[in-house]
């Protein structure tokens, strides 16, 4: 009789759909209190487009970081999909209690500088805070896949934790994390394993846009 074969490797793998925030408002406060900006009129266009388009996918689950941004973009794949996106604090972004938010594209022209040091993937400047909080994200997205194995999750978070999570399945160093540009609303994907494995699917899929230019933003 004929040795039974093992299963292949991703036989019982999940995936991870992760989907950046849509295009926020430009925020800026003087109290000192957090920006937590909501979505730009733009932004919430984006989000519809890429619900529409996971609505034709199987789904199993929604996670929300709660941040407005990425609440507000949460909305509409909930409404497509007839899930409530369960929502953790760990997967927020790095800047979450700035009093300030300037969209890349404004940062690029406003202040080159300070573009060209997130553009170059480098955190190496960064205080301690920023060392806990991508432990956390990390934390929380492998306890995910635990939860999820042979399923589907879509994951409305930010780059920074889009980028973060790439540095792990990519053995990237901490210190330069931010290797990618992931556009709004732009679809991400890991096989993920119980055993550990990890293997990155697509980066930066943004489908839901064609035949929409005005909703690309560089």
């Amino acid at each position: 009789m004929a040795a039974p074969q093992p299963k292949p490797l991703w036989s019982t793998s999940m995936e991870l759909i992760f989907v950046r925030h849509g295009r926020p408002e430009h925020v800026q406060k003087r109290d000192g209190t957090p920006a937590d900006p909501p979505l730009a009129e733009i932004g919430h266009s984006q989000a519809s487009a890429v619900a529409s388009w996971l609505s034709e996918e199987p789904i199993d689950q929604i996670y929300s970081s709660p941040m407005m941004r990425a609440r507000e973009t949460a909305e509409p794949i909930e409404a497509a999909l007839g899930l409530t996106a369960l929502v953790r604090d760990d997967i927020s972004e790095f800047d979450r209690d700035a009093s300030a938010y300037v969209p890349m594209e404004v940062l690029k022209e406003t202040n080159r500088q300070a573009w060209e040091r997130m553009a170059s993937g480098s955190m190496s400047g960064a205080p301690g805070k920023l060392s806990t909080w991508y432990s956390n994200a990390l934390s929380q997205l492998e306890q995910i896949v635990k939860d999820h194995g042979g399923q589907r999750v879509v994951v409305v978070c930010h780059g920074g934790v889009i980028n973060a999570y790439l540095s792990l399945c990519l053995e990237f160093k901490v210190e330069n994390f931010m290797r990618f540009d992931v556009d709004y609303t732009s679809v991400t994907r890991v096989l993920a394993s119980a055993a550990g494995h990890r293997s990155v699917k697509s980066i930066n899929e943004t489908t839901h846009f064609r035949n929409q230019p005005h909703l690309v933003v560089r």
